[in-house]
C-alpha cells in the first residue's frame, strides 16, 4: 500500500507544489529580488557537538528497537492463529504505521549527525513532510478505531464477531489510511505553496510545520488557521471517540462479576489509554499553541517523543501488558531453543 502511494501520489503532489510555487514566485522571478530555495539544511542536534556521539547511539538503538519491535509484532500476529481477530488486526496495522512514520524521520536524522552538509532537497522535504503527516494522522484514527473495537468487545461481547466482521475491520483500516493521506496532502499543499526566499536553515531534525512556517517569507496566517482547524477537528474528534468509548467500557467493566475478568479488561484498556495519552498529548502540545510561544529548541525535544519514542513504546506497551502475546513469544523462544539444542 505504501509503495502504491509513493508511485501515485508523490508525482501528483510534486506537480501541485511546483505549480503553486511558480504562481507564488512569478513576480520574484521577474524582478530578481529573491533567490528561490531549492534545498533545506537540517542541522538537527548539531548545536551540541559534545552530545553528538551519545545522541547518535541513543537514537540508533531506539530506532533499531522500533524496527525489531514493530515488525516482530506484525510477524507474531501473522503466524499465530490466536491473534487473527479484529483487535490484533488493528494492532498489526498500528505497528506498521509506527514502523513507517519512524522510518520517514530516523534514518535521515541519523545520517545527518555525520555528514558535512546535512541538506535535504525541496522535493525530499515535501515528501518527508507528506509521509510523516500521513502516518501520524493514520495513527490517531487507528487509535480511535481500536477504542471502538474495545467498546464493542467489552460492552457487546455476544455481538462482537458479527459487529466487528472482517469486512468492516478492513473498511475501517482503509478509511484511516485514506483520511490520513488526504489530511497530509492538504497540509503539504498549503505549506509548500509558501515563498521560501533566501533563508533555508530549518532549526529542526526533520521537515515539520512550525519551523517551515518560521522560515517562510510569506504571510503564514492562513496556514496557521488551516493547521489549527484541521488539527483541532482531527484530534478532538478522535479524542471524543476514544473518551466516549472508554466511558461506556469502564461502566461495563465495573459490572463484570469476576475479579479476573475485570483485571483482564482493565489491563487491555490501560495499555491502549497509555498509548493514547502519550500520542495525543505531544501532538496537541506541538500544534495547538499560539505561534509566538513556539520555541524551536523545546520543540525538537518534544518532537523526539512522537517521532521516535512513541513508535518504540507501542509494541512494548501492548506486549508487556498482554498475557497472550507474552505466552506466544515464550512458546516461540522455547521452540527455537529446543531445535537449536537438538
Amino acid at each position: 500500500m505504501v509503495s502504491v502511494f509513493c508511485t501515485l501520489i508523490i508525482p501528483v503532489l510534486n506537480r501541485l507544489i511546483y505549480s503553486m510555487r511558480n504562481k507564488e514566485f512569478g513576480k520574484e522571478f521577474s524582478n530578481g529580488d529573491h533567490t528561490t530555495v531549492t534545498e533545506f539544511v537540517l542541522p538537527g542536534f548539531r548545536d551540541r557537538p559534545e552530545l553528538q556521539c551519545f545522541l547518535f547511539v541513543l537514537f540508533l538503538l531506539i530506532y533499531m528497537t522500533t524496527v525489531i519491535g514493530n515488525l516482530g509484532m506484525i510477524l507474531l500476529i501473522k503466524i499465530d492463529s490466536r491473534f487473527h481477530t479484529p483487535m490484533y488486526f488493528f494492532l498489526s496495522n498500528l505497528s506498521l504505521v509506527d514502523f513507517c512514520y519512524s522510518s520517514v524521520i530516523a534514518p535521515n536524522m541519523l545520517v545527518n549527525f555525520w555528514v558535512k552538509n546535512p541538506v535535504i532537497s525541496f522535493n525530499g522535504c515535501a515528501a518527508q513532510f507528506f509521509f510523516f503527516g500521513s502516518f501520524a494522522s493514520i495513527e490517531g484514527f487507528l487509535l480511535s478505531v481500536m477504542a471502538y473495537d474495545r467498546y464493542v468487545a467489552i460492552c457487546k461481547p455476544l455481538l462482537y464477531t458479527v459487529t466487528m466482521s472482517p469486512h468492516l475491520s478492513i473498511l475501517l483500516v482503509l478509511f484511516t489510511y485514506l483520511a490520513g493521506f488526504v489530511n497530509a496532502a492538504i497540509h503539504t499543499g498549503f505549506t509548500f505553496q509558501l515563498s521560501f526566499c533566501c533563508a533555508n536553515v530549518i532549526n529542526h531534525f526533520f521537515c515539520d510545520t512550525p519551523p517551515l512556517l518560521k522560515l517562510s517569507c510569506s504571510d503564514t496566517h492562513i496556514n496557521e488557521v488551516v493547521i489549527f482547524a484541521f488539527v483541532s477537528f482531527n484530534e478532538l474528534s478522535c479524542l471524543l471517540t476514544i473518551l466516549i468509548s472508554y466511558l461506556y467500557t469502564l461502566v461495563a467493566i465495573l459490572r463484570i462479576q469476576s475479579a479476573e475478568g475485570r483485571c483482564k479488561a482493565f489491563s487491555t484498556c490501560a495499555s491502549h489509554l497509555m498509548a493514547v495519552t502519550i500520542f495525543f498529548g505531544t501532538i496537541l502540545f506541538m500544534y495547538l499553541r499560539p505561534s509566538p510561544s513556539y520555541s524551536m529548541d523545546q520543540d525538537k525535544v518534544v518532537s523526539v517523543f512522537y517521532t521516535l519514542i512513541i513508535p518504540v513504546l507501542n509494541p512494548l506497551i501492548y506486549s508487556l501488558r498482554n498475557k497472550e502475546v507474552k505466552s506466544s513469544l515464550g512458546k516461540i523462544f522455547k521452540t527455537n531453543y529446543f531445535y537449536s539444542c537438538c
